[in-house]
């Protein structure tokens, strides 16, 4: 019996985008487009005809917007949302809004390009789509009531760089973390959740190119610890969450006692960019015993191999578990690698993380 095709249903103003959009997800087989419509009415009116198994959404419409349709999706009959966003402006604002509503996943627009980047396109949205029709869909974020973080170390102390490039005796704990689909709600909930002493982290989201920037710059404004999107040779301190940036990767580093990070172009690496493999494998080299590893909620194998080598250089690693994920796919791959330690819910990580950084 032929396998299922994921039905989706693409809502955006514009008719090249749904047009370029529309031929990006039928070049994967185990997807059908079964409708477009140029704003939410038109949406409405296909969706009574036949219900999709996700939509892909435009923020900024004329008659009504994203956001507002969204909600009442989510309100009327929940269903998957990926948000299509130009991720400029106000847009990638709307973006972060529309994932506290309930959206699983935001992807930048297709445009046309050269051949690498309508290939690595394809390949984004094509996962988003995939990733989204397995998402168990949660409740959204209460947008206001939110509790207010105590003020934020101040006095940290920077280690200066030594002379002497050799790996010098440390103690310092670092922690990686990984996450894709449901994984802005998840660090959030981690973070938020972290003492304002908390040991340095370092962390890859799958993001879109310039929505990190202000993904960091949000949840810095929640947590007791500060957090920022990660530049090249940033030192990785107590308090303080480096995010890689969207369409980059980013490596754990050390000289001497000093742990900071490296941002680097490259090709995917398990089809993405930027690659928890890559950030796990850079900490299994460098840091090792002293690190711990998080992989959350996403779909797909990212991480799982790499979290394998940080637990074979001596790191204690954690995935969370199947209940409290949106989608059960890289901490799955991780665990039936042997890969983690202990398989924790959302709730518990990071208490379990400072614990072991004691």
């Amino acid at each position: 019996m032929p396998k299922r095709k994921i039905k989706v249903l693409i809502v955006d103003d514009s008719a090249s985008v749904r047009q370029t959009l529309k031929q990006v997800l039928e070049s994967d087989p185990d997807i059908e487009v079964i409708a477009t419509a140029a704003d939410p009415f038109a949406a409405a009116a296909c969706m009574a005809q036949e219900a999709p198994d996700v939509i892909t959404l435009d923020v900024e419409m004329p008659r009504m917007d994203g956001l507002t349709f969204l909600d009442k999706i989510m309100r009327q009959h929940p269903l998957p949302v990926v948000m299509c966003s130009s991720l400029a402006g106000a847009g990638t604002e709307t973006a972060l809004s529309a994932l506290e509503r309930g959206a699983v996943d935001v992807i930048e627009k297709p445009r046309v390009g050269a051949a690498k980047f309508l290939e690595e396109s394809r390949i984004r949205i094509g996962d988003a789509i995939k990733s989204a029709a397995q998402a168990h869909l949660r409740p959204a974020r209460p947008p206001a009531g939110l509790p207010q973080p105590k003020p934020k170390l101040t006095a940290d102390v920077i280690l200066p760089k030594p002379n002497s490039q050799a790996m010098i005796q440390t103690t310092e704990k670092v922690v990686a973390v990984g996450a894709s689909t449901g994984g802005t709600e998840a660090l959030r909930v981690f973070l938020e959740n972290l003492p304002a002493d908390a040991p340095g982290i370092v962390i890859v989201q799958h993001m879109p190119e310039k929505f990190t920037a202000h993904f960091a710059k949000r949840i810095d404004e929640l947590c007791k610890i500060s957090v920022k999107e990660a530049e090249d040779n940033d030192s990785v301190l107590r308090g303080h969450a480096l995010i890689a940036p969207g369409n980059k990767h980013m490596l754990l580093k050390r000289s001497g006692a000093r742990y900071y990070v490296e941002i680097r172009d490259g090709p995917l690496v398990s089809r993405h960019r930027p690659s928890v493999d890559v950030l796990f494998r850079s900490a299994a080299r460098y840091a090792g015993k002293n690190s711990v590893g998080v992989i959350m909620t996403g779909m797909g194998d990212d991480g799982a191999k790499g979290m394998l080598e940080m637990k074979e250089a001596g790191a204690y690693t954690i995935a969370q578990d199947e209940a409290s994920c949106v989608v059960f796919g890289m901490p799955n791959e991780a665990i039936k690698l042997g890969a983690a330690n202990r398989v924790l819910a959302l709730n518990s990580i990071a208490g379990e993380v400072v614990r072991l950084c004691l």
